[in-house]
Order: C-alpha cells, then sequence, then structure tokens
C-alpha cells in the first residue's frame, strides 16, 4: 500500500506537504499540491485509517438506525431515497455508513451498546419506534445524534414538513368539490399526529364536518391493511367519493382492490397518495400525491451530524423543516364538472 511517505519521495517533497495537499491546506503551492494528488490517484492512495483515528480521536464511522415497524428495510422506497443521499453526502465529508440493531455477534443487545461496539462517531435515526426505552437511552447517551421526523429536546431533527403537506393535498380535494373524504391514517405516531392536523385543518377552512365512518386507522407501507380498509369503504351505503391513503405504497393496495371490485380511477374513484415516490409516477393512472423531499432531507441531516460531530463546543441543536410539494396525477375526479 502507497505512503505519504512514498508519496514525497517520488516527488521530492517533504511528508507534511503531501499530507497538507491531500486535505486541501491552502499553504501548498496549487501547481504541487495538483501534482501531489494526481499521483496519489494513479497510484490509489489511500489514507492511513487507524492514523487517522488516533490523530482525530475519531472512527469516521455513523450509525444509522432504522426499523420500520413492517419490517420492509430498504424495500421501502421513501427511507432508502433518505439514506441513499445520507450515504452521498457522508461519503463527501469522510465518513461510512453502518446499520445498528439491538443484536451483537448473535446475541441480544441494545442500540447504544451496538453503537458503543461500532465506536460510532454519531448515529443518524430513521425510523423506529422512538418512545423505546433502548431508543431514549441511545439519545440521552453521549452519541451525537440526529433525528428525522421527530423533535426532542436537546437533539437536532430534520423533519418534513407534514403539516403543510395534508394540508395542501386535503385543501385540492376540497377544492375540486369532494366533501365525502375516506382517510386512512398510519400508526399512532407524531408524524400521523401532524398529517390529521393538517387535514383537518383543511376541512375547517371549507366548512366541512366529516362523518366518522369516513376515517379507518391502518398502517404505513401496508398493501394488504389498504386494500381491506378500501372494501369497507366501498361496502358503505354512501362510499367516499375520494380515498385518501398513507402513503403510496398503501396507496397500490387499494388500486389493487377497486380494481377487484371492477371500480375504475378516478371515474368511480379517486384516490391520493403521499410521499411522491417514483413509482406512483410511473403507475397508470398517474397518482395524485404528496412529494416529499427525501434526498433533502437525508443530505442535510448528514451535514447536520457531521457538524454537531465536529464542532460540539459550537453546534447549537436545531429542528430543520424540510418542504416539499403537490404532485398533480391523473387519480383525482374534478367534481365541480359533474
Amino acid at each position: 500500500m502507497v505512503t505519504i511517505k512514498d508519496l514525497s519521495q517520488m516527488l521530492h517533497v517533504s511528508p507534511s506537504t503531501v499530507s497538507k495537499a491531500l486535505n486541501g491546506y491552502s499553504d501548498v503551492n496549487r501547481e504541487t499540491a495538483e501534482k501531489i494528488r494526481e499521483k496519489a490517484r494513479e497510484l490509489h492512495y489511500l489514507p492511513n485509517v487507524a492514523a487517522r483515528q488516533l490523530k482525530t480521536n475519531r472512527s469516521h464511522n455513523i450509525g444509522v438506525l432504522f426499523v420500520d415497524d413492517m419490517a420492509c428495510g430498504l424495500t421501502h422506497e421513501y427511507f432508502s431515497a433518505i439514506l441513499n443521499s445520507a450515504k452521498e453526502e457522508l461519503e463527501k465529508l469522510g465518513y461510512d455508513m453502518t446499520f445498528i440493531s439491538d443484536t451483537i455477534a448473535g446475541r441480544k443487545s441494545n442500540f447504544l451498546e451496538h453503537a458503543r461496539y461500532r465506536n460510532c462517531d454519531g448515529v443518524l435515526i430513521a425510523s423506529v419506534a422512538f418512545e423505546a426505552q433502548q431508543v431514549q437511552d441511545l439519545l440521552n447517551s453521549e452519541i451525537p445524534t440526529v433525528t428525522i421526523d421527530y423533535p426532542h429536546e436537546n437533539i437536532s431533527s430534520v423533519l418534513s414538513d407534514n403539516i403543510e403537506g395534508m394540508y395542501e393535498l386535503t385543501r385540492h380535494l376540497l377544492e375540486l368539490g369532494h366533501r365525502r373524504i375516506g382517510l386512512i391514517y398510519g400508526e399512532p405516531t407524531l408524524v400521523t399526529q401532524k398529517r390529521l392536523n393538517g387535514f383537518r385543518r383543511a376541512l375547517r377552512e371549507f366548512n366541512v364536518t366529516l362523518d366518522p365512518q369516513y376515517e379507518l386507522a391502518g398502517a404505513y407501507h401496508d398493501a394488504a391493511g389498504s386494500a381491506e380498509a378500501t372494501r369497507r369503504f366501498m361496502e358503505l351505503p354512501e362510499p367516499p367519493t375520494v380515498i385518501m391513503y398513507p402513503d403510496d405504497f398503501a396507496a397500490l393496495g387499494g388500486m389493487a382492490e377497486l380494481e377487484k371490485m371492477k371500480l375504475s380511477i378516478p371515474e368511480d374513484i379517486s384516490i391520493t397518495g403521499y410521499d411522491g415516490i417514483r413509482t406512483s409516477q410511473v403507475i397508470r393512472p398517474q397518482l395524485t400525491t404528496y412529494y416529499q423531499d427525501a434526498d433533502s432531507i437525508g443530505r442535510r441531516s448528514a451535514r447536520k451530524l457531521v457538524e454537531e460531530i465536529e464542532d460540539k463546543e459550537n453546534c447549537v441543536p436545531e429542528q430543520i423543516k424540510v418542504s416539499g410539494k403537490l404532485l398533480l396525477g391523473h387519480s383525482v375526479k374534478d367534481l365541480r364538472q359533474a
């Protein structure tokens, strides 16, 4: 393996000059620095990780905690997009990413112990039961953490604007004349509560009182559960004119069930999703949904976590809100023309 000493001998410069050039210091002649970097690329130079750890007292390893109730893992398109953009951003900043769990070498452990075992400089918490004691232990530990869609005292978080997103989506339906709105909402989490707040805010603005029979509790990323809820809605004496699903994947389950019932979208029933995953824009009819900016959420959470690791004394915990946008597909009928 090529070392800094090898490069210095080949280029007839001091090891410190090589080190400064590779680390982007400005006090190295530009032409010299470029020659050093070019030679390093040519010889596939890699920094000595052990030496870097000794010098910085950091592992440059970020833990990721991602546990979803439906056990979808990285097939969950929304969260996989967040984690992929976070990974890309961390790599730019010189960090690697490791998934942590509550198991170490086959034995039961907890998230905090695993993060310490992996010597994580920080942990990004993307999806988990935040109220669980082992999650709270991690949040309250000495390890810097950043959460996604979960505000916590003295912890930085990156939040999708779920109130505004659900408000905009519901308002769009109301503007098109829909009043019997069937809502399938997710598990009782803070995200769900915020979306319900946005939903009800839009109803109030249009002086609409929703019959409780048009609200059903469901689960995120649950196609089968959403299919069952869809059938329940459509078997009502007066079915809704539109069904709002908790996410785009759940909407796919609803679409399949409506197809079994020989119902056409949007002629017989309108539907909406949430998240704005790529699949929602290639299916037919194209889904009306609300796009959550997963790329920005991942990148901003990664940058914030590295900032807290590298500048603990001056870094202030904050809540970073990321806006999305309404995606108008062809799955909602305009009832004003009916």
